[in-house]
């Protein structure tokens, strides 16, 4: 009897926690944002487009404003759909706005640690350090010089091809891989290289994995699906053997050492690990090394390549753009001489070209997720702390107040009357505020420095006509590509 009354007791107990929790829940989400009616555990998962999950916001955003939030599996997201919100969230507010958002595959692999996917004090002292040392390393002259070099062996790959078509995607991997190669590990690999081609294979797999179904159902339902197999399986095992790959480039400096002279991003971290080897706190250990060298390639190698790949589409596209902008070429920089970013200054069609490829593709259209790290309250809505936002940067870059006939390709979107470049605080594709991509500079450089040295030397030449190449991206739960495509080059 006495046990019956404590059963009974707990049984009361709990179900008073329950209800208290549910209570608090439902109370919270009647102040979050207007959105659409979910459904218990799977949200609002049978409304939404996986296959275009961009698309699908932007429409829910015609109906329920810019400020407006959906359900992932049984989790609230609050979605940002226009340039005055996201810029008010990001930079007004970006304080509040400056967690990293849960996207559940790509936490799980960072495992807490790393430059773009930890959060609080990790997340600080590791983007500070990130940024001194890229910058110590020389983001200007030094990598100038190595993105100059690896563009060179780009040019003789391309003329292997002696005029045959190819599809451009394999080289403009190598090419953008290599150099962060350069700053990571302070070396470049031979293309043939097998440990290079193999890493190089596991990056580019991984990244297409994520647009996988499998993939997306993970985001949305990662306790019931780290039991089944699919390819969030894969993701996890070729992650593991990228931190094996990067590991053993750590080994290979620990065993020669350059205190004094750091020559690459995995020296200057050693240094900084020796430092704060005193530090019970400190967030600098192996661990973080891995992750946070791996960081640069998972961030920067394929989404540059991306970007390269559709600018060279978009050329083909419009020859009359390919034109203006070889004008530019031989008149600033000639047929000889290796283009630096110096010379930028004197060719602000091209400046407006490049800006334009950037806005057309939109890359990452929903932003990476961001979080609120506080309980925040955004216009007249709360928002409670750890909730995941996404702040559409396609938005901003498809305004059509800023932008006229946004879903058209136009360099005059970046050019005033003058023909100068134009700046446009619209124009947002690396984000914006406190979590604004770290390779920012770094990309900068890449895609001037590749795509002129590519046109210096060649003209190019689509498979078919060019009025029927497709320049719209394809869009997957995240991130966009350029569709597949097959080109020829033609000495000048």
């Amino acid at each position: 009897m006495e046990s019956f009354g404590i059963t009974s007791i707990l049984l009361v107990f709990v179900t008073c926690l329950f209800f208290m929790s549910f209570w608090r829940k439902t109370s919270q989400s009647r102040r979050l944002p207007p959105g659409p009616y979910h459904l218990p555990l799977i949200g609002n998962f049978l409304q939404l487009d996986t296959k275009n999950f961009p698309k699908s916001l932007e429409k829910l955003s015609e109906k329920y404003g810019p400020v407006f939030t959906i359900y992932l599996g049984s989790t609230p997201a609050v979605v940002l759909y226009g340039h005055d919100v996201v810029m008010e969230a990001l930079v007004t507010q970006g304080d509040q706005f400056g967690g990293r958002g849960e996207s559940p595959i790509l936490m799980k692999t960072a495992n807490g640690t790393g430059i773009g996917f930890s959060n609080g004090e990790t997340w600080k002292q590791l983007r500070q350090f990130a940024e001194t040392t890229l910058n110590m390393l020389g983001v200007g002259q030094n990598i100038e010089k190595k993105i100059q070099e690896e563009a060179v062996f780009l040019v003789e790959r391309l003329k292997s091809t002696n005029g045959r078509t190819f599809d451009p995607t394999h080289f403009l991997s190598q090419t953008t891989t290599n150099i962060l190669c350069s700053i990571a590990f302070g070396k470049r690999f031979n293309y043939e290289d097998k440990d290079f081609l193999r890493f190089l294979h596991l990056l580019n797999e991984n990244a297409h994995l994520q647009s996988s179904t499998m993939t997306k159902l993970y985001n949305i339902f990662p306790t019931i699906l780290d039991y089944l197999p699919g390819s969030h399986q894969k993701i996890f095992k070729n992650t593991d053997e990228l931190k094996q790959f990067v590991a053993r480039q750590v080994k290979m400096h620990q065993e020669i050492p350059q205190p004094e002279h750091p020559r690459d991003f995995i020296d200057a971290f050693l240094i900084k690990m020796e430092q704060e080897s005193q530090n019970s706190d400190s967030v600098f250990d192996l661990q973080s090394l891995v992750r946070s060298t791996l960081d640069l390639f998972t961030a920067g190698a394929e989404s540059t390549s991306l970007v390269l790949k559709y600018g060279l589409l978009v050329l083909m596209k419009y020859p009359k753009v390919q034109e203006k902008v070889l004008q530019e070429i031989d008149c600033v920089i000639g047929p000889s001489q290796r283009p630096c970013v110096a010379d930028l200054d004197k060719m602000p069609y091209t400046d407006a070209v490049i800006h334009e490829i950037h806005r057309c593709l939109a890359l990452v259209p929903l932003n990476v997720p961001r979080a609120v790290i506080q309980d925040t309250f955004f216009r007249q809505y709360f928002i409670p702390k750890g909730t995941t936002v996404f702040p559409a940067l396609k938005s901003s870059l498809y305004d059509s107040r800023e932008f006229p006939n946004p879903q058209q390709f136009d360099a005059g979107h970046f050019l005033d009357k003058k023909g100068a470049l134009r700046q446009s605080e619209f124009f947002i594709p690396f984000s914006t505020g406190k979590r604004v991509c770290i390779g920012k500079k770094l990309v900068d450089i890449t895609v001037f420095v590749v795509l002129t040295t590519i046109l210096q030397h060649f003209t190019l030449k689509p498979l078919g006509d060019p009025d029927d190449l497709d320049i719209s991206p394809t869009t997957g739960f995240l991130t966009v590509a350029p569709k597949s495509y097959q080109l020829s080059v033609a000495p000048r």
